[in-house]
């Protein structure tokens, strides 16, 4: 018998398990269609309840502590369990499409690109893409699977690198013309650019103790942004894999590259998975194993301040 009676509100673990998945009380929060401030209450709640800390608050915001992570995980694999069985029980496993959630620049920059031949391979089975910079729940009634950029660090899901790919920064040779570069403060004069949701090319700056690039930062869609760099309207911090092509081709010169081992991940549910998910993830393995584009020995210098 579950001991229903000791169990916090459900909808206090029920905001506490999707502010750790999305990492952020406002994003939390517009997934339950509720306010920040809600999610942070309930959160809250829930600590004086366990009395327990949940989460660090740190000035960056909050973070799980080591029994929040704990807690996340169990209600992860609760929650869904229990959307698995609703979904089964209706009936609408097997019919249903096949979800998968990216970036857009993943989408556009590699999955577009091949997604022919898994057409060609699988026209049994009805696939939706979902491009978005912001991180999707992965489950039933949600994404079947993922592919993110990161370390492969996801708690309660199971990750597999399929794309190694550090993380570089481009520009045309239009836009760099003669000058000498030796650290990123020397292109620090000119645009950047950065994926649309992320902060990445803002960080990178401030590392180098630099506020803003001079002349502004631009945000945009990732599947825009390479098309963006190769005319020449800005600097671009983006994953290698998406402008492996451009490198060789001589349109885009990187100067500056991670030396960090990330790169863009397959991430699913643990557990047995329906057929079209295990189909999607083996023809990813294969395509993934095709042939690199990518020359070695370009000059792009590691990113690291001195």
């Amino acid at each position: 018998m579950i001991p229903w009676l000791t169990l916090p509100p459900l909808s206090a673990l029920r905001a506490f398990s999707v502010f750790a998945e999305t990492g952020s009380v406002t994003a939390a929060g517009r997934r339950l269609n509720v306010s920040h401030a809600a999610i942070s209450q309930q959160i809250r709640a829930l600590e004086a309840r366990l009395s327990v800390p949940l989460v660090d608050r740190t000035p960056r915001g909050l973070v799980l502590t080591a029994d929040g992570r704990r807690l996340a995980a169990a209600l992860d694999a609760g929650f869904g369990e229990i959307a698995r069985v609703v979904e089964e029980l209706g009936g609408e496993t097997a019919a249903r499409p096949l979800k998968v959630t990216t970036t857009p620049s993943f989408a556009a920059g590699w999955l577009m690109p091949r997604l022919a031949d898994f057409r060609a391979r699988h026209s049994d089975i009805d696939l939706v893409i979902e491009a978005s910079s912001q991180p999707r729940r992965i489950g039933p009634g949600d994404a079947d699977l993922a592919i993110r950029y990161g370390g492969g660090e996801w708690p309660g899901l199971d990750a597999e690198l399929l794309v190694p790919s550090p993380v570089v920064v481009v520009a045309a040779p239009s836009l760099i013309g003669d000058r000498r570069i030796d650290s990123v403060a020397d292109v620090a004069d000119l645009p950047w650019m950065q994926e649309l949701g992320t902060n990445e090319a803002t960080e990178l700056l401030e590392r180098f103790g630099i506020a803003r690039a001079t002349a502004g930062m631009t945000s945009l869609p990732g599947n825009l942004m390479a098309d963006a760099a190769r005319d020449g309207q800005g600097v671009a911090f983006t994953a290698r894999a998406f402008v492996t092509a451009d490198i060789a081709a001589g349109r885009l010169i990187p100067l500056f590259q991670s030396g960090e081992n990330d790169g863009y991940f397959l991430v699913t549910r643990p557990g047995v998975q329906r057929p079209a998910v295990r189909a999607f993830v083996a023809w990813a393995r294969r395509q993934a194993r095709g042939p690199a584009a990518d020359p070695a020995g370009d000059p792009a210098q590691k990113i690291s301040p001195t």
